[in-house]
């Protein structure tokens, strides 16, 4: 594979990397993605998208995924399936090294995403998308009227909280510790949102489940007391974690994790992007992992004509 040189390669096939290959494709440029699982990235785990523009009954995120995959493949961009182990970035010619071999191209395009970090709990995998959920915007609006607990005490878990309290009866917020970490200026609002409830000290133990959620159990982690909290959802907001191991330094991250890039999607070396949630950003959503693939595309077509 390392004969031939791509004009653009993209890690990772989420909606941030297939419209950065759409539009690659579509100026005529020599694009590959190379995905590692299936298309969609984190769409996938959510079953309606309804803050997606143009859809407006909403899409399940895997036909939006095939979708956007389609509509690349259309004007002549490819798809590799295969796990990116290492890459060499620098010079004019990019490595990527994969599990089916090397490949070579004059422009990279990261877009390998970010996971939500699990809470680790026997079952939890088995539960997404049936009472487990990680995006309280994607996934909420199934528990209006409802009671649903947020687990965490961050900005997202907060932030999270303060949007489900205005759609659900009641939120339960789940945190460890007995103070926020979240900024100051979310805590007023939540303090004042009277259908909020804070569970502090504690972590979720288990599920109460059985072909959906119907509680979870709490320990209390100074008297490892234990209890039994009804909800009909909860809403994981521990973090998330850039997919980013595989450049073993190529590139510098953030605090964080994430690939230092700006609005131009540019990192620090030059003919290298990065797109999506893998990037430093403030709202990381469908509609902002669509709009820096375009901005990548645009940006790199600039590079490769020597602009």
């Amino acid at each position: 594979m390392t004969d031939h040189v791509y004009d653009m390669i993209i890690i990772g096939g989420g909606p941030a990397g297939y419209t950065a290959a759409l539009y690659g494709a579509r100026a005529g440029l020599d694009v590959v993605v190379v995905e590692r699982m299936s298309v969609g990235g984190q769409m996938t785990l959510t079953g309606d998208i309804e803050n997606y523009p143009g859809f407006d009954e909403g899409i399940d995120g895997f036909t939006l995924g095939m979708k956007m995959m389609q509509g690349a493949e259309r004007f002549g961009a490819r798809t590799e399936y295969a796990e990116v182990n290492a890459v060499e970035l620098g010079g004019e010619i990019k490595k990527v090294i994969t599990t089916v071999g090397e490949m070579l191209s004059k422009v990279v395009i990261i877009a390998s995403g970010a996971n939500a970090r699990q809470l680790g709990v026997p079952g939890e995998n088995e539960l997404i998308g049936r009472g487990v959920h990680y995006c309280a915007h994607c996934d909420g609006r199934f528990y209006k009227g409802k009671t649903v607990v947020v687990v965490g005490g961050g900005n997202s878990a907060v932030s999270d909280a303060l949007y489900l309290s205005r759609l659900a009866s009641k939120v339960y917020l789940v945190h460890r510790r007995d103070t926020l970490r979240a900024t100051r200026i979310y805590h007023e609002p939540l303090l004042k949102a009277e259908n909020v409830e804070f569970v502090w000290n504690s972590v979720v133990e288990g599920f109460i489940a059985e072909k959906k959620v119907g509680g979870i159990k709490v320990k209390d982690v100074n008297t490892a007391e234990t209890k039994v909290i009804d909800c009909d959802g909860v809403f994981v907001s521990v973090g998330r974690e850039p997919v980013t191991a595989f450049l073993g330094g190529a590139l510098p991250l953030d605090k964080n994790g994430y690939i230092i890039a700006d609005e131009t999607t540019k990192t620090s070396i030059k003919g290298v992007f990065a797109v999506g949630d893998v990037r430093t950003k403030v709202l990381r959503q469908v509609v902002t992992a669509v709009s820096d693939g375009a901005v990548a595309a645009h940006f790199a077509e600039e590079y490769l004509s020597g602009i």
